[in-house]
């Protein structure tokens, strides 16, 4: 029996899965108070404190390090890579440190599981934020210094993709897929015979607006709002990623609050998430032309695919193009826990960045 601890590090919390073999025994999600983390400078500041948390609660289950035989992690930012299951080094360690490709509470993960290693167990990442596979044609952004690249919810588009593949008794590798992870950042992304080909750029790039990220605006008026002298640069990096979308337009970037709030009569916050769902349901179809229109499903996951309503708003403009499956929340840590232990077996080929 292979013993497996998933971990998935966001801003103000942790998420934790115990696997035994295929059998997930307990998930669960460690929050740590938000002032408790601004007291750190930065993420790598919190490794010392993040690792105690995780070994504390390994420790309340009756479970040691030690008699793990792997530990994976959400992956941090590298060079873009293929997706699969990498084993971590050195060279991943230095170049998610280096902040070069991005930084998020993930790269900590890194760290993290790269020091439960030294302790005997085996350290992985599974599809990591910069897997890329696109398309050549997908990189061009008519501006030749600027290349489109893949940076979005790999882990959970590929998990989901997979799980609907098995739900319908089918290859994942014979399926064309569209996939929308709709939770704080939204990406659309094209599945193409097992790979990822294209995507929006979920973190700041395009797409639709999402619960505080504003994506895809006329270029022309946001040249201006940057030379307006109003912004500096930090100020326009957490307006285009963070004061943007829901919470730029209503003040708040809860999508379920919203949703209730439309629901009560509140005619502006039906028409913000009307446009929302509209802006998504365009990326869909611009990603379905990707696909020349061969598309086996549209699949919706993310917390906001929790809700009827939104993916009912999405759905009616895109139902015409292929059948429709909804897989609410996150798939995340069960794509972890589970290619970890194919890797294990030796079913999964693992992985090295060189």
């Amino acid at each position: 029996m292979k013993k497996i601890v998933a971990i998935n590090l966001g801003s103000t919390s942790t998420k934790i899965a115990y696997y035994e073999d295929e059998t997930c025994v307990f998930k669960d999600n460690i929050k740590h108070e938000a002032s408790v983390i601004k007291e750190f400078n930065s993420i790598w500041d919190q490794l010392d404190y993040r690792t105690e948390q995780i070994e504390t609660y390994l420790a309340k289950k009756h479970i040691k390090i030690e008699d793990l035989d792997a530990v994976a992690t959400r992956g941090g930012h590298t060079e873009p890579i293929v997706g699969g299951v990498y084993r971590i080094n050195e060279k991943m360690l230095e170049q998610s440190g280096s902040e070069k490709y991005g930084n998020h509470p993930t790269d900590l993960g890194l760290r993290i599981a790269n020091e439960f290693a030294k302790r005997g167990v085996q350290a992985f990442t599974v599809d990591p934020p910069t897997t890329d596979e696109f398309e050549k044609l997908a990189r061009y952004s008519g501006i030749p210094s600027i290349e489109r690249r893949s940076s979005f919810h790999v882990l959970n588009h590929r998990a989901v993709g997979m799980q609907y593949a098995k739900d319908m008794g089918k290859k994942y590798e014979d399926l064309n897929l569209v996939g929308v992870h709709m939770g704080g950042g939204i990406s659309v992304s094209v599945h193409k015979k097992g790979k990822l080909v294209d995507a929006n750029n979920a973190l700041d790039g395009d797409g639709p607006f999402s619960a505080n990220r504003c994506c895809t605006v006329p270029i022309g008026e946001l040249i201006k709002l940057c030379y307006s002298g109003e912004y500096t640069y930090a100020q326009m990096r957490k307006l285009i990623n963070g004061n943007s979308g829901l919470m730029g337009y209503l003040g708040e970037n809860d999508a379920k609050i919203i949703e209730e709030r439309a629901l009560a009569g509140d005619e502006k916050c039906k028409e913000v998430m009307e446009a929302m769902c509209y802006q998504v349901a365009k990326e869909i179809g611009a990603d379905a032309t990707v696909l020349k229109g061969n598309v086996d499903a549209i699949l919706f996951t993310g917390g906001m695919a929790h809700s009827k309503w939104i993916v009912g708003m999405i759905s009616e403009y895109v139902k015409y193009i292929a059948p429709i499956a909804v897989y609410p929340g996150e798939y995340e840590m069960q794509s972890l826990g589970l290619n970890t232990l194919a890797a294990l077996n030796g079913q999964t080929e693992i992985k090295e960045l060189k």
